[in-house]
C-alpha cells in the first residue's frame, strides 16, 4: 500500500449459484447465477453506489472470468476494465463439485485452509496469483477506486494478503454471496473499511453448515 493512495479495493464477490447455495465446492465450472443471486447482484451495485458516495470518479473495474462473476459485475450497474484470470476461484481439483461434508467422510477434519486439494491448487499458489492483482490494484489507487469482482475463497485470500497475513488466515474472514468488502487505508497502512456487507442481513438463508 503506497502512502500516497487515495483509493480504495472495494471486493464483491458473485451472487449466489445453485452450488453455491449448496455448500458445493466450484472453482472450474462455470455456472450461472440463480433468481436470488441476480437480485442480489443488484443489490450489491446499489451498496457500492451508496458507499463509494457522489462526485468520485469512475472505478476501475476487474472481474474474474466465470460467468457468475461477469454477471454478477453486470447487474450490479459496473463497466468492466479487463476480466483477469488471476481472479479465479481458488482451484480445488478433486474436490470440486463436492461439500466439505463428503470430503470429511475421507479425510476427517479436512478443510481448504489446512488441508491439501489433490490436483487443484495450494493456499500459496493462490495468494501468489491474487498478489500480483493486488500489486495493479495499487498502481491505480493514487488516482481512483478498483473494484474486483470475484469469488469466495479466493477473496478471503485476498482480504488476507492485503493486510499482510498468510493465506489461512483467510479462514478469519466472511465473505457471502454478493457481499461488498472494503478495502481501506490509515495513512498508508492497510485496514478493512468494511467486511461482508450485508452479508446475511438481506433475505439470506442461514450459511451450510460446511462453511469452511
Amino acid at each position: 500500500m503506497s502512502a500516497s493512495s487515495t483509493g480504495r479495493i472495494y471486493v464483491l464477490r458473485h451472487g449466489e449459484t445453485e452450488w453455491s447455495r449448496d455448500g458445493r465446492h466450484t472453482s472450474r465450472t462455470d455456472l450461472p447465477l440463480t433468481e436470488r443471486g441476480r437480485e442480489a447482484a443488484r443489490t450489491a451495485g446499489r451498496l457500492l453506489v451508496t458507499l463509494r458516495g457522489p462526485d468520485v470518479p469512475p472505478p476501475v473495474v476487474w472481474t474474474s472470468p466465470r460467468q457468475r462473476a461477469t454477471e454478477t459485475a453486470r447487474l450490479a450497474g459496473l463497466e468492466l476494465d479487463a476480466v483477469r484470470e488471476d481472479l479465479v476461484e481458488w482451484d480445488y481439483g478433486a474436490y470440486e463439485g463436492r461439500t466439505t461434508p463428503e470430503i470429511r467422510e475421507e479425510v476427517p477434519g479436512w478443510t481448504v485452509w489446512t488441508h491439501p486439494c489433490p490436483g487443484g491448487e495450494t493456499g500459496a499458489e493462490v495468494a501468489a496469483r491474487l498478489d500480483r492483482v493486488l500489486a495493479d490494484a495499487d498502481r491505480e489507487l493514487a488516482d481512483r477506486d478498483v473494484v474486483l469482482v470475484g469469488h469466495g475463497h479466493a477473496g478471503r485470500v485476498l482480504t488476507a494478503r492485503y493486510l499482510g497475513l498468510e493465506p489461512a488466515a483467510g479462514v478469519g474472514f466472511a465473505l457471502d454471496a454478493a457481499s461488498v468488502t472494503v478495502l481501506g487505508h490509515e495513512r498508508g497502512a492497510p485496514r478493512i473499511d468494511l467486511l461482508n456487507a450485508p452479508g446475511g442481513l438481506v433475505e439470506a438463508p442461514p450459511p451450510p453448515a460446511d462453511r469452511y
